[in-house]
């Protein structure tokens, strides 16, 4: 639409396209509730009161939401492809994501990202990127390829940037690696914001941090934490993800003087948990239900990540901006009713209209260059005493443990009486045959093994396991497929998730991978594990910049002192 259509809409000296009336409007500017109408055209927003329409729609008094945003979202997370992760988070009330593929760049490195650039075109939400800023994620892990500042340097400037995503090696700012610092002088320059991360980051390193340029957080786990990073100066993004449900701890830094710089995101979530329990709606509703005022926990969801990103036509309903927007009828209970997308309704009661096409799935290299016969997981004995990953339930962060090894043999074994199994990264993107081996505390499986290709953030293959045996067929089935999740047990294996894309998504349905998926959660917890998502946390156990103790395929890896340590002790 040109601005001088846009202009002679809000005057009135055209005919809108619809006039919606009798509406209770959020307005996310100055916090107040206006009855009133108001008027779209050609997608955008024209104006308040009385207009000449084409159609007439009366919402009865509803209440009026701009269309949500998700600040930080991993598409990959959801195993889905773009167009089906769109399909079910719509009907959800989310109009616009800020997707950081960093999942997929370090699989494929640019071609992951033209990948998603690609698959993001002509979806029913609009979809943004941030730029991946570590690619891989520090160097004590083998990723599928090496993004350096030149290698972004073309995708800077794309309209669909909206940033530089979360700079996870703040070691390397705090130091002056020149190619992060590269990064971020680039960004600077094309006026893009740098998104951090950067889990328990504080006093002088963290002014170190930001004085680089960092922007914002979205690791933060406790009050204490986050009230540091906004006095700094930070933005902050309160993370509910499947994994990492922040949302509960952070509530209470909420108040009406800081609430502005204060933003919702899912960073990584399963398909079953937005199936059945939402996106950012979920975390709009939960912060009503604690306390906070509707209209700061919906600003908090629109108007304050569209002003962080620089996106001025979206977050609110006001001229000029796109008609996305949301109608319900409790302002304390949000039921989402019906999505708008550009004045159009595509969505209701949960249900996404049938006139969105599902576009042709854009094709993506291979990538899986393992040979199962080359995979020894044993491990001689060393000393009685190793390092051992212990999960923390609902949360990435583990914590580091000395524990007495099991000893057979001459071998340290996985040790089901104390909860104690093997865990081993395979790298699987350049044949170098490097197998990280470890222990980890926490997954519970008293038989089996399971295996996955998402293991952030390299995505190497990620086993665990009571026995060698159902690893290597675990493993195995993963090779297979080229990509995706596995459980096996007595040798064969029992479930199976199909993740051809990369290793980490699928053009099936919403439905089908959640039904694989809850199928093989189901198996999983058969075998013993008690943890809700056995899969998402074990995903997060290669992730080499989240304290404490971490495993890739060079070894285990110690956040703290960020660099590869021995497994065993003197």
């Amino acid at each position: 639409m040109s601005l001088v259509s846009k202009i002679k809409a809000s005057l009135g000296s055209s005919e809108a396209d619809i006039l919606f009336t009798n509406a209770r409007l959020i307005n996310v500017f100055n916090g107040e509730i206006m009855p009133g109408n108001f008027a779209v055209s050609k997608g955008f927003f024209s104006g308040f009161g009385s207009y000449n329409a084409k159609k007439i729609i009366d919402l009865k008094n509803c209440f009026v939401a701009p269309g949500f945003i998700d600040a930080h979202v991993h598409i990959e997370s959801s195993m889905s492809c773009v167009t089906e992760f769109a399909r079910v988070v719509f009907p959800r009330g989310t109009t616009c994501v800020i997707a950081d593929p960093h999942e997929i760049a370090n699989v494929l490195g640019k071609a992951g990202i033209d990948y998603m650039l690609e698959s993001g075109k002509n979806q029913p939400i609009d979809i943004y990127f941030s730029l991946p800023s570590c690619v891989p994620a520090s160097d004590m892990e083998t990723s599928g390829a090496i993004l350096c500042a030149k290698d972004l340097l073309p995708y800077i400037n794309n309209e669909r940037i909206a940033s530089l995503a979360e700079v996870m090696n703040f070691p390397g700012v705090i130091s002056c690696n020149q190619d992060i610092l590269a990064k971020i002088e680039y960004s600077k320059k094309y006026k893009k914001p740098i998104d951090g991360h950067a889990p328990y980051l504080s006093g002088k390193n963290l002014y170190a941090y930001l004085a680089a340029g960092i922007s914002s957080d979205h690791e933060c786990t406790t009050v204490e934490e986050a009230t540091e990073k906004l006095s700094a100066g930070m933005h902050i993004m309160i993370r509910e993800g499947t994994a990492a449900k922040n949302l509960p701890d952070l509530l209470p830094i909420i108040n009406e003087k800081n609430f502005h710089r204060i933003m919702w995101c899912t960073d990584d979530r399963h398909t079953d948990d937005i199936i059945n329990n939402g996106h950012i709606d979920s975390m709009v509703a939960e912060a009503i239900k604690y306390g906070i005022d509707p209209v700061i926990a919906i600003q908090m969801a629109t108007v304050n990540p569209a002003n962080y990103f620089s996106l001025y036509e979206k977050g609110a309903i006001a001229p000029g901006r796109h008609a996305d927007f949301l109608v319900f009828k409790d302002l304390y209970n949000p039921v989402i009713e019906r999505v708008y997308s550009k004045g159009i309704l595509l969505a209701q009661n949960g249900i996404i209209e049938n006139e969105v096409e599902k576009p042709e799935p854009v094709s993506v290299p291979s990538a899986m260059n393992v040979k199962i016969n080359d995979i020894n997981f044993s491990i001689p004995s060393e000393s009685t005493r190793i390092k051992v990953i212990e999960i923390i339930p609902d949360q990435i962060i583990t914590r580091h443990i000395v524990a007495r090894a099991n000893i057979v043999n001459g071998m340290a074994v996985s040790d089901i009486s104390s909860d104690m199994l093997k865990i081993c990264v395979i790298e699987r993107h350049h044949g170098s045959g490097n197998i990280g081996k470890g222990f980890v505390k926490g997954l519970n499986l008293k038989k089996g093994a399971i295996a996955s290709t998402v293991a952030h953030d390299s995505h190497n293959i990620i086993v665990a396991g009571t026995n060698d045996e159902d690893m290597k067929a675990a493993v195995n089935a993963v090779i297979q497929m080229g990509g995706g999740l596995s459980a096996a047990t007595d040798g064969n294996v029992c479930g199976t998730l199909s993740l051809p894309i990369a290793g980490l998504m699928s053009n099936e349905t919403v439905c089908d991978i959640n039904k694989d998926m809850k199928n093989l959660i189901s198996i999983t917890q058969s075998l013993g594990s008690s943890l809700s998502d056995p899969y998402m946390a074990l995903s997060f156990l290669a992730l080499p910049v989240i304290p404490e103790l971490k495993i890739t395929d060079k070894g285990l890896v110690d956040v703290a002192k960020f660099c590869i340590v021995p497994l065993f002790e003197p």
